[in-house]
C-alpha cells in the first residue's frame, strides 16, 4: 500500500514539473535541458533568463532579468537581480539578495547575505549573515566565521574591498572600503578604509 502511494506522489510531482517547466517556458526561459531542472509554483522570472541542466529553484525565489544559472546549482527563498550569474554548483540559500551584475561561482555558499552590484564571489566559498559591499572581490577559499558556538555574527566588507585567496574573516566583523586582505589572513578584528 505504502509503494502504491509513494509511486502516486511521485507521478503527481513529476506531472506538477512539466506543468512548471512549461510555463516557465512560455514566460520566455530558457533552460537547457527542462526534464533536469526542477522548479516551484511560486517563482517569480524576469526576461531572457537562461537554466541550465540540474538546477534545483525552491520556494520564495525572484529571479531578474538577464540572469543565468548555471548547471548543479540550488537557489531558494533568495532574490536575484538583473544581470546575475550563478555557478555551476552554487548554493543560495534563505534571505540571501543578489544585487545586479553580482556573480557566485562554481562551489559558493551564500546564506542570509547580501551581494552588492558587481560583488563577485567566483570558487570555492562560503559567505553566511554577511553584507558586501559594490565592486567586491571575494578570494578563493574565503569563509565567513559567522558562528561562535553560541550566536551567529555580522560580517560586513564595505565597496571596493579585495578579499585574497583563503582568507578566514571571524566575525563580528568589517573590512573598510577599497581595503587589501593578503592571501592566507585570519581576521578578528576590523580593517580600514584603503588599507593593506
Amino acid at each position: 500500500m505504502a509503494s502504491i502511494n509513494k509511486k502516486k506522489i511521485a507521478l503527481i510531482e513529476k506531472y506538477t514539473q512539466e506543468i512548471l517547466r512549461n510555463k516557465a517556458m512560455k514566460q520566455g526561459v530558457t533552460l537547457k535541458s527542462p526534464e533536469t531542472v526542477f522548479l516551484s509554483a511560486d517563482t517569480k522570472f524576469g526576461q531572457n533568463i537562461t537554466i541550465h541542466p540540474y538546477v534545483v529553484i525552491g520556494q520564495k525565489v525572484k529571479i531578474g532579468s538577464d540572469v543565468e544559472i548555471l548547471p548543479f546549482s540550488h537557489i531558494e527563498n533568495a532574490t536575484l537581480e538583473a544581470n546575475v550569474h550563478v555557478g555551476p554548483f552554487s548554493r543560495i540559500r534563505p534571505g540571501s539578495f543578489l544585487s545586479k551584475g553580482s556573480r557566485v561561482g562554481n562551489f559558493v555558499e551564500v546564506k542570509k547575505s547580501k551581494v552588492g552590484k558587481k560583488s563577485k564571489i567566483n570558487h570555492l566559498s562560503y559567505v553566511g549573515d554577511s553584507l558586501i559591499g559594490k565592486n567586491v572581490n571575494v578570494g578563493a577559499g574565503t569563509i565567513t566565521c559567522n558562528y561562535d558556538g553560541k550566536k551567529k555574527n555580522k560580517t560586513r566588507i564595505m565597496d571596493g574591498a579585495f578579499i585574497g585567496s583563503n582568507t578566514s574573516l571571524i566575525a563580528p566583523i568589517k573590512i573598510g572600503k577599497s581595503a587589501l586582505i593578503g592571501a592566507g589572513s585570519a581576521l578578528t578584528k576590523n580593517v580600514k578604509n584603503k588599507s593593506l
